[in-house]
């Protein structure tokens, strides 16, 4: 059975993991149709998106980056220089490959925005992980459950649109790509959890989650009613 939760103290500590494998950019209309076909060969593939973020408020961008890799190669799909191709829709949508990410519905959400597709055979690690009774939902902290190693998340706020891609941007890219499709595969030689068992875990969580907020209001009354007794000194 797996750890149900981890802290981020606990990840730091671990070796951090970068994907190895070779990585295809793909930024130039030339490039989409041989990247597709590629990978058509896999019957299964990670895929993850990448946007510019915005400091302003208001401010919003388009999806900059598609990532979809097998176990050892990962194509980055550059959007703010090829658009989003319809040959690349049409993969998404197609029966036959089977697509894994996390938060998926944000990630095709942002893709809908370029233009309108429909996705198929796709599995968001998000809606399966509690049934092998891990409670956490972001792909570090998953990821740190099942290998014991660290995610890094230094160029999640890097511009993703900048005219060459640095190669830890690549890689930063890529490695969460094909994680996903490490954990779905490593989930996938394990059972799930028998439905008492995951209940039992499921309600521990939440005692322990009520206690936690007895805990913080106690603290925050305290802490007002100190305050207040200090204003009629």
């Amino acid at each position: 059975m797996f750890k149900t939760k981890i802290t981020k103290d606990e990840v730091n500590q671990m070796p951090v993991v970068v994907f190895e494998g070779k990585i295809t950019l793909v930024d130039d209309i030339s490039k989409i149709k041989p990247a597709i076909e590629e990978l058509r060969k896999s019957q299964i593939v990670g895929i993850d998106t990448e946007t510019k973020p915005s400091f302003t408020r208001g401010t919003h961008h388009k999806v900059s980056l598609v990532q979809i890799s097998t176990l050892d190669h990962c194509f980055l799909f550059r959007l703010n220089k090829i658009d989003f191709p319809s040959v690349l829709a049409e993969f998404l949508g197609d029966e036959n490959v089977k697509k894994i990410g996390l938060s998926l519905r944000d990630d095709f959400s942002g893709l809908n925005k370029h233009h309108a597709f429909k996705p198929a055979n796709s599995v968001d690690i998000q809606t399966i992980i509690q049934s092998y009774g891990i409670l956490e939902l972001s792909l570090q902290k998953i990821y740190a459950i099942l290998f014991g190693k660290k995610i890094s998340k230094s160029q999640r706020l890097t511009n993703w649109e900048n005219p060459e891609l640095s190669e830890q941007q690549q890689r930063y890219a890529a490695t969460d790509a094909w994680a996903s499709l490490q954990i779905y595969l490593r989930l996938m030689q394990e059972e799930k959890l028998p439905k008492k068992q995951l209940d039992k875990i499921l309600m521990e969580n939440a005692l322990e989650q009520r206690e936690l907020r007895e805990q913080q209001d106690a603290k925050k009354q305290a802490e007002s009613l100190a305050n207040n007794s200090e204003l009629t000194i």
